[in-house]
């Protein structure tokens, strides 16, 4: 196994704290400024978990300078005062950036015992196969 640090312990409470502030944004009507909190404590709980120099070296690959571009003009323009204009951006930039991980996210919350049998129904499973890329799944 692997240690965790505190640090990363850290990290993944600030990161869970920007998604909360963020869905709660969202949820009243696109409020600029939970939506700067949750995009500030999203930000500074990857690089803790994940370390600032691997965070960097995220954003900034080669083939990934549209996908961080548009997530951290989104992140700018929500700070600047315009949280539907920045929230499409950084969704955006989010569904790029993350696109690889979604397969591996959909497989692993089908394995979760309650989630996954939601997900596992037939209409929802199609949407999830389709959105996975994984058309020729078997179920274990």
């Amino acid at each position: 196994m692997f240690e965790i640090t505190d640090t990363q312990k850290i990290g993944v409470g600030l990161a869970g704290f920007g998604i909360s502030f963020l869905f709660l944004g969202v949820l009243l009507l696109f409020d600029k400024g939970l939506l700067a909190i949750g995009n500030l404590l999203f930000i500074s709980g990857l690089a803790c978990v994940i370390g600032p120099w691997r965070t960097l070296n995220f954003f900034f690959q080669r083939h990934k300078i549209k996908a961080s571009a548009s997530f951290l003009g989104g992140v700018f323009v929500v700070l600047m005062g315009w949280p539907l204009v920045g929230m499409i951006l950084e969704t955006y930039g989010f569904v790029l950036l993350f696109s690889g991980f979604l397969p591996v996210a959909i497989n692993f919350l089908r394995r979760v015992p309650i989630l996954g049998t939601l997900l596992n129904m037939p209409g929802i499973s199609r949407v999830l196969d389709i959105i996975a890329g994984d058309s020729n799944r078997t179920t274990v």
